[in-house]
């Protein structure tokens, strides 16, 4: 494949070359891996695609990204060729139109775009969903997550204090990928759910707001961890996600709840009412709540079904499962990829 970008010619020094990325506001913050043109080809290449091919057009700045552009930010990210497919069903979801990655990018909401790795993609590629997942460790969760926030920034356009107005933002805007530990669910995993094949790799983008870690994963305790009257969840009607640890999660089911059932109770256990906000906080429901009855219910999700859960995490390591409240302005959105031979 041929590069087509523009070149931009500096002297041979990586200090040199990250800091000129660095002046133009091309990075996170972090050192990068310059985009040489040898290493933008080899991800190119593993596509199988045009580099000029555009993917998904990016808000807030409506940048293009292409098969290159994703490529070169790949690179940037410490990404192996092998991780592009997944990359470019991520930039699909981005742009899908529920995902509302315009709300997502300009917000001063802390919102990042979580990434949820199913299926074969999580071996054959090295994703980690077992000791500190959501954390460091791990190339395939750490570049990967990378590579969509340096994405966002150089084709979507939201340079933080520009394009991205996030008041205080949290350390997931740098890179935020898991996969689910499928072997240790005892539900079906999340892109099964989602309508795809068992057999089928996917990737699941999610606007979370943050992590509250709980160390009891009863349907009271989930509930109790996620009803906060200042959550954007109960003022769009949002889909908060919960990522159970392993054995937490089997506890669950030996006790006979069920992914559904599991989803049903918390959802009505996350009831307050209207008299508990500021009126103008729940407007943007105004056609779907009864805002002048202070007594009126207002649920977190507009049903039991909105809400995520996964399983992640260490078996048998403690008792510490994740509720990770959502964006609420924004829909989950699914994309299958495959692997290249």
């Amino acid at each position: 494949m041929t590069v087509s970008s523009e070149y931009v010619e500096v002297a041979d020094s990586l200090e040199d070359i990250i800091d000129l990325y660095e002046s133009r506001h091309w990075t996170d913050g972090l050192p990068i891996v310059p985009p040489t043109v040898e290493r933008v080809e080899a991800m190119i290449d593993a596509t199988g695609r045009p580099g000029g091919d555009v993917v998904a057009v990016l808000a807030p700045g409506h940048g293009a990204a292409t098969i290159e552009k994703i490529a070169i930010n790949a690179v940037m990210a410490g990404c192996r060729p092998e991780y592009m497919p997944l990359l470019v069903a991520a930039v699909e979801a981005l742009a899908a139109p529920e995902f509302n990655l315009q709300g997502v990018q300009v917000t001063t909401n802390p919102v990042a775009p979580l990434l949820v790795v199913n299926g074969p993609a999580r071996h054959a590629l090295g994703f980690n969903a077992g000791y500190g997942c959501f954390g460091p460790g791990h190339r395939a969760n750490a570049t990967v997550g990378r590579a969509v926030r340096l994405i966002l920034i150089n084709v979507g356009g939201a340079v933080p204090g520009e394009g991205d107005m996030a008041v205080a933002g949290h350390p997931g805007k740098y890179t935020f990928c898991v996969a689910e530990h499928e072997e240790e669910s005892p539900w079906e995993p999340l892109h099964v759910e989602r309508g795809l094949p068992r057999e089928s790799s996917a990737v699941t983008l999610v606007g979370i707001s943050g992590f509250i870690n709980t160390l009891q994963a009863t349907v009271e305790a989930l509930s109790e961890a996620i009803t906060f009257s200042g959550s954007n969840d109960y003022r769009f009607g949002g889909c908060s996600l919960f990522a159970l640890n392993p054995a937490q999660a089997k506890g669950l089911a030996v006790a006979g709840l069920g992914k559904s059932e599991l989803k049903r109770q918390i959802y009505e256990r996350c009831h307050k009412r209207v008299r508990d906000f500021a009126r103008q906080w729940l407007e943007p429901r105004a056609d779907e709540l009864q805002l002048d009855d202070p007594d009126a219910l207002v649920p977190m999700a507009r049903r039991a079904d909105d809400l995520l859960v996964i399983v992640a995490g260490a078996a048998g390591a403690g008792n510490h499962s994740l509720v990770l409240p959502s964006f609420g302005n924004s829909r989950p959105v699914t994309r299958a990829f495959t692997l290249p031979r």
